[in-house]
């Protein structure tokens, strides 16, 4: 927990456990009001993130501009990092899949393009990406462990990136050519490049820069079947 989230607890009654997920929904379901508090207070962190930025978002200020009290804010959210995380995940961009129709190179370019645009022209993508990376993928030893709203926002970031790739490079025309991949280290070898290149502000990846990073990894990859042979056939 953050110094900041010490103090909001420390100004505001117990926080009890809060639900994230299937939980809200429900939550939601069963009292219209709540849901119209929790979309109040998401409203007011959005409008706060979007134009202080992560510090802006704290307890007083969300509160002060959702006109929705302290308390009713406990009872959504545990703490400005489960808040900040359930806002991020709320505005998630959607991440397409390109058409199945053509080569698998032609596929790749076209949605590394998209998701290299995305990165480029969605702040909040990238702010997004930056405030996840702060905490610990893999905590120290007696470190407490992410909240549950930072660990779904988490899942659903890899998911949004993640699925368009494993629709392509699973399909029966991508196990032909390049047999069976590591879909996460295929991502991290195509993703990787373009998210630093907008983080340091070293490069402005465009359509040319995604076509040479595609035919990078199939040059590579290829040169790795020539030399270590076909993937064996699983019984």
């Amino acid at each position: 927990m953050t110094t900041r989230d010490q103090a909001d607890t420390r100004t505001g009654p117990a926080a009890p456990h809060s639900a994230t997920g299937e939980q809200d929904a429900d939550l939601d379901q069963a009292d219209p009001r709540l849901a119209r508090s929790r979309a109040r207070l998401l409203d007011a962190a959005t409008h706060l993130l979007a134009t202080g930025g992560i510090d802006a978002v704290t307890i007083d200020a969300v509160t002060r501009t959702s006109k929705v009290a302290r308390t009713t804010l406990y009872r959504h959210f545990g703490s400005s990092t489960h808040l900040l995380a359930a806002t991020f995940e709320r505005l998630l961009p959607r991440v397409d899949t390109p058409p199945d129709d053509g080569p698998v190179r032609e596929q790749l370019i076209a949605l590394l393009t998209a998701q290299a645009d995305l990165i480029e022209n969605a702040p909040l993508q990238l702010t997004t990406l930056s405030w996840l990376a702060m905490g610990s993928i893999t905590p120290d030893p007696g470190a407490p462990p992410d909240s549950g709203a930072v660990t779904s926002l988490r899942a659903q970031v890899i998911r949004r990136y993640r699925e368009p790739f494993d629709h392509i490079l699973t399909s029966p025309e991508a196990r032909a050519h390049l047999g069976d991949l590591d879909t996460t280290f295929v991502i991290i070898q195509l993703l990787g490049p373009i998210v630093f290149a907008r983080l340091t502000g070293l490069h402005s990846i465009d359509h040319h820069d995604c076509a040479r990073l595609v035919d990078d990894f199939l040059t590579a990859h290829h040169n790795h079947k020539e030399t270590t042979g076909p993937t064996p056939s699983t019984p």
